[in-house]
């Protein structure tokens, strides 16, 4: 379900069940899940999520800039970068010799976007064929604000970051957008069908939430 508030969006994954009031949830990625009695119309929803809209929009948004916040690198033979989960020195990862910073910046970028492509690539196939599913195109992206994202038109893109991420991290987001494929919202089928491949999910989402500042160039 979507509503707007304020000029924002708020997309919220409604769960109905034997319960005497709505709550709502916010996870650490942001993905909003509102419990409501059975038989609760969407109207009274919208009004529930419309009463705490300004908290939720506030909290969406301390997430998004926590994740997104930069962090200083030190762009020198022994400056430490995350691949694949683990710190490795700089010149572990790239040839130094000779370069300077944005050269450094330049080719480090260039390492991570390669091996996000191969990852992915070799990762995908698997997931693919677990869940009877073909996207229509794969790209790697810079990407502040999102790991992964599928279109109606079922080309999914990746951020070259996750090439920072540990292997079962990077197959969380391939799962998760995958699904997309058959589910293009978060509903109740869409987690469903992610926990059906990956009953450990919500670990890989708290991966994200916590690491995700430090997977950054």
């Amino acid at each position: 379900m979507k509503i707007e508030f304020e000029n924002e969006i708020i997309e919220c994954n409604v769960i109905y069940g034997n319960r005497e009031k709505i709550s709502i949830q916010i996870d650490s990625l942001g993905f909003i899940t509102v419990k409501a009695p059975n038989g609760t119309s969407e109207a009274v929803i919208v009004k529930a999520v419309e009463h705490h809209g300004k908290k939720i929009v506030d909290k969406l948004h301390l997430i998004a800039e926590a994740r997104n916040k930069p962090r200083t690198k030190e762009y020198q033979e022994q400056g430490k970068f995350l691949h694949l989960g683990k710190e490795y020195f700089l010149n572990e990862l790239i040839d130094t010799a000779g370069l300077d910073e944005e050269e450094l910046k330049k080719n480090l970028k260039k390492f991570y976007f390669n091996s996000c492509k191969k990852v992915i690539g070799e990762r995908i196939k698997s997931y693919q064929a677990q869940l009877k599913v073909k996207p229509k195109s794969i790209e790697i992206e810079d990407s502040r604000t999102k790991w992964g994202s599928c279109s109606s038109s079922k080309n999914l893109t990746f951020n070259y970051r996750l090439a920072m991420a540990p292997i079962d991290v990077i197959d969380y987001v391939i799962v998760h957008e995958l699904c997309h494929l058959l589910h293009m919202n978060h509903d109740r089928s869409f987690w469903r069908r992610v926990g059906s491949i990956m009953p450990d999910y919500k670990e890989k989402e708290e991966y994200l939430a916590r690491h995700g500042q430090a997977m950054t160039l």
